[in-house]
């Protein structure tokens, strides 16, 4: 089977200290998985290291078997890899709509075209409304990102990271911060806009994580300790132990 994304042997040290110690993962296409474990276990790191953002000690890492480890984030980003960070990434004083027709610019050809007119790029502009209608801010189209609502910022940065059409998403703990409903409508935000698309989340909320997830990647001290289901996961020992609880606890703790 072909993997969207495959990292093999992955390791990153900052001086005499491993962050990242060999770790071995193969995403299917269309398949979403959370990343979870402790807090300091290397989870953000390994984002990092797969989008590009520091440059791994060794390793490999295959984005739909091309090897990408040591090219730059845009390089990445046009192979089809697109990723969203714990804090909210937007253009402040740009509207929710202005904000989503920069990010469809490149995927759309225009590059650094400075002496066209935004307004006349009639496909940019059809696409961030449509991405507008899809994260539901239709509403809110002439709002700048700084006016908005936080879940609403994070909304934004969704659309603007499936914006360019990748086919592999990094989103770094999306519901951080939310209320419990918010979470709940976040979750199937989404779900909505990755369909068909290859997930892989950051989480420390185990409820989003049981309810999203096909798969759940569980990471400790730098490695993966479990890769499954999330049935067998949370039935799982070892990931028992990492987390101080039982089974039962892990569907609520907060991480």
């Amino acid at each position: 089977m072909t993997h969207a994304l495959e990292i093999k042997a992955l390791r990153k040290d900052f001086g005499k200290t491993s962050i990242i110690r060999g770790i071995d993962l193969a995403v299917r296409r269309g398949e979403r998985v959370a990343i979870i474990g402790p807090n300091g276990a290397g989870k953000s790191t390994l984002f990092n290291l797969v989008s590009g953002r520091i440059t791994p000690t060794s390793g490999e890492v295959f984005l739909n078997d091309s090897r990408i480890d040591g090219l730059r984030p845009y390089d990445i980003y046009r192979r089809g890899l697109a990723r969203s960070f714990q804090i909210t990434n937007v253009f402040a004083n740009l509207s929710a709509f202005e904000n989503l027709r920069c990010g469809t610019l490149w995927s759309l050809g225009y590059g650094y075209s400075f002496w066209r007119f935004l307004s006349d790029m009639r496909d940019a502009n059809e696409r961030a409304e449509v991405i507008l209608e899809q994260i539901g801010l239709s509403r809110k189209r002439d709002v700048a990102a700084s006016s908005l609502t936080y879940a609403e910022q994070r909304a934004l940065e969704i659309g603007l990271t499936i914006a360019g059409g990748q086919d592999v998403i990094l989103l770094d703990e999306p519901t951080a911060g939310m209320s419990r409903t918010e979470t709940e409508r976040f979750v199937e935000l989404i779900r909505k806009v990755t369909e068909g698309k290859t997930l892989l989340t950051v989480e420390h909320d185990m409820s989003v994580v049981f309810g999203l997830a096909d798969r759940i990647a569980v990471i400790v001290y730098g490695e993966v300790i479990a890769f499954d289901t999330p049935e067998a996961v949370r039935a799982d020992a070892r990931v028992q132990e990492a987390y101080l609880g039982s089974p039962l606890a892990m569907t609520s703790a907060g991480h």
